[in-house]
């Protein structure tokens, strides 16, 4: 069992991957994939989701789940038996208990021994950085229009050498 977030870039079970993409790719990986409906999966999300209404199955394998408090996170990762466990980042449940934010990242990492679990944010924020260290992957696609090399440059400087051949092409330079 295997999820294709884009060409190349494929997450299996048995693995904790922290990924950070636009809703579109994430939404697109879940839900166009209709093999994962023979599986446990478990959706996790917390006071807001973004993908909740995106993601609705049609399923009796599919369950949500939805802690308000960190310590009810780690209840509810802690008791999961399910084959694919998916996070969304909801940074507002360690505002004020940032000293689970350790267990909760061990908790994803030992549940990802067995299961395939993502966790699962459109940005980086502090909490998300630090429930990542114990992911064995950390996945970080950029929208298209961040991913383009800025072709300006600044004023009073003299633009690049290359920079009108494409990114894929141009050599490196001696500094």
């Amino acid at each position: 069992m295997q999820i294709v977030l884009r060409p190349g870039i494929t997450l299996r079970q048995g693995s904790f991957s922290a990924v950070i993409a636009p809703e579109l790719i994430i939404t697109r990986a879940l839900a166009a994939n209709p093999e994962l409906t023979r599986f446990l999966f478990l959706f996790v999300c917390g006071n807001y989701s973004r993908l909740a209404t995106q993601l609705g199955r049609p399923s009796a394998n599919f369950e949500v789940r939805r802690p308000f408090t960190a310590d009810q996170l780690l209840t509810v990762i802690r008791e999961a038996g399910h084959t694919i466990i998916v996070v969304e980042h909801d940074s507002s449940l360690f505002d004020t208990a940032e000293r689970l934010l350790v267990p909760v990242g061990s908790a994803l990492k030992e549940a990802g021994r067995e299961a395939l679990v993502i966790l699962y944010a459109p940005s980086m924020d502090k909490s998300f950085a630090a429930l990542a260290r114990s992911a064995d992957r950390l996945i970080e696609i950029l929208p298209a229009s961040a991913a383009e090399p800025s072709t300006r440059h600044q004023q009073g400087q003299p633009p690049r050498r290359n920079a009108a051949i494409p990114p894929a092409q141009r050599t490196l330079e001696v500094i």
